[in-house]
């Protein structure tokens, strides 16, 4: 045995020296591997690791007794060097289970991210090139998008990506926000006291010129289809790198959070991703199947009028599917809808007068005063009489950013936990509500 951990000894595999191909330092370094590797596996002997900068500079000249490294995980920080058309940069991989606006496609060096149903009624289909940083852009793709990964900065323009960027280990990256009012996450706030980010603006009011001089490398944000609300129009005028997230178009909660995945292709964190969404997705399910068995479920009505209707969730909604997974009857189970209904009031008080709970999701009731403030028919509704109307923004900051919409979004299982503790409070004893408080 060598002292360093090497093998000594004679080509015994057969192959003459020339045909390998090599000469002078390349031979000596064929002949060394080739004889430490075999007699390694016929005595036992102990190879001493080969770096893997000195395997991948062998491959890249034209050895032919190792493949290609391979890489053992995704690239997260900086570019790589030596590139391999060979290789798959992407070991670690996502795939969708509950979502369905969303699909990649993986190669070598590159994915491509499609989303199928960006807003409401959209007739268009939106594609993002990502392609690992150091190697070269794909032909073939025309005036797609294209975004290197992983990204070193980014300005989010949604709160609900916030979470992802925490989880991930990516928060560190994050140079702007849309409105610093709106954020709950407790380490941005902690960068927006510390002048660590800038406050972009939201809609058509955005302020390009401040995300020009932050000059990041891919602005995340959603749209309406709308062009007097959305924001993406201007910023692709600006010539920034944009890519919309579209989560609140998904119909189940666990649809919804599994855009954590998206978030994670920008960074190369999808082995994070697949690791952090695996476990709300196994939390979900248990708390789930705890409310399944349950003999009797209340009935439940949701939402508030606005102007001169009241717009309900459909049937086949992402909420309506919380609150069956929680033990509930949703009023409008039937519904086919994956949006919201909108109902006269009469029709609404007249199938909802005796429901059992009744959950307003509004961020501006904070007290039973505000119920019949706002209209004082309410106080014929059953739920209301028996003091059983809870809202979702127990967690509001000082300047009204409702924490549901933020946090919550990113943690189905803990919302559904709320929500089980509401109708059926003796199968989760020890849960203190989080997002949902009574109103009283």
């Amino acid at each position: 045995m060598m002292a360093g951990g090497g093998c000594e000894g004679k080509d015994k595999v057969g192959h003459s020296v020339e045909a390998t191909g090599l000469k002078g330092s390349e031979m000596k370094r064929t002949v060394l591997l080739v004889v430490c590797f075999t007699v390694a596996l016929l005595a036992g002997c102990t190879a001493a690791p080969i770096p893997a900068e000195e395997a991948a500079s062998f491959a890249s000249d034209g050895g032919d007794v190792l493949n290609a490294v391979e890489p053992a995980s995704n690239v997260t920080a900086g570019c790589i060097e030596n590139y391999d058309p060979d290789a798959d940069y992407f070991p670690h991989k996502v795939s969708r289970d509950y979502a369905k606006g969303w699909s990649v496609a993986y190669h070598q060096h590159y994915k491509v991210l499609t989303l199928h149903n960006p807003w409401r009624g959209a007739e268009e289909v939106f594609e993002y090139l990502l392609v690992q940083c150091g190697a070269p852009a794909p032909e073939g793709f025309g005036d797609t998008p294209t975004i290197e990964v992983p990204v070193r900065s980014v300005a989010a323009l949604t709160s609900t990506v916030l979470p992802h960027l925490h989880v991930l280990g990516s928060l560190e990256r994050l140079v702007a926000v849309d409105r610093f009012d709106y954020i709950n996450t407790a380490a941005v706030r902690e960068m927006i006291d510390a002048g660590a980010l800038q406050e972009a603006g939201t809609g058509t009011g955005v302020n390009t010129e401040i995300l020009i001089d932050v000059d990041p490398e891919l602005v995340i944000t959603f749209a309406y289809g709308n062009l007097d609300y959305d924001t993406h129009p201007k910023l692709i005028e600006a010539g920034l790198p944009v890519a919309l997230t579209a989560g609140y178009m998904e119909t189940t909660p666990l649809g919804r959070t599994e855009w954590l995945k998206v978030t994670s292709l920008f960074f190369n964190r999808e082995e994070e991703a697949e690791r952090v969404f695996n476990g709300i997705a196994e939390r979900y399910a248990e708390m789930a199947e705890l409310a399944a068995g349950v003999e009797t479920r209340p009935t439940v009505l949701v939402g508030i009028a606005r102007r001169d209707s009241w717009r309900v969730p459909g049937g086949n909604s992402y909420f309506a599917r919380y609150v069956a997974d929680a033990g509930g009857s949703y009023l409008w189970r039937e519904d086919e809808s994956t949006g919201s209904i909108p109902l006269a009031m009469e029709t609404v008080f007249e199938v909802a007068s005796s429901a059992d709970v009744w959950l307003p999701n509004t961020g501006a009731w904070a007290g039973a005063d505000d119920i019949l403030a706002a209209d004082e028919r309410h106080g014929n509704l059953a739920a209301v009489e028996r003091g059983a109307v809870f809202n979702n923004n127990a967690k509001v900051n000082e300047w009204g950013g409702n924490d549901y919409w933020e946090t919550g979004v990113a943690n189905p299982d803990l919302v559904l936990a709320d929500l089980i503790k509401i109708f059926h409070p003796d199968l989760l004893p020890d849960h203190e509500l989080i997002w949902f408080h009574r109103l009283d």
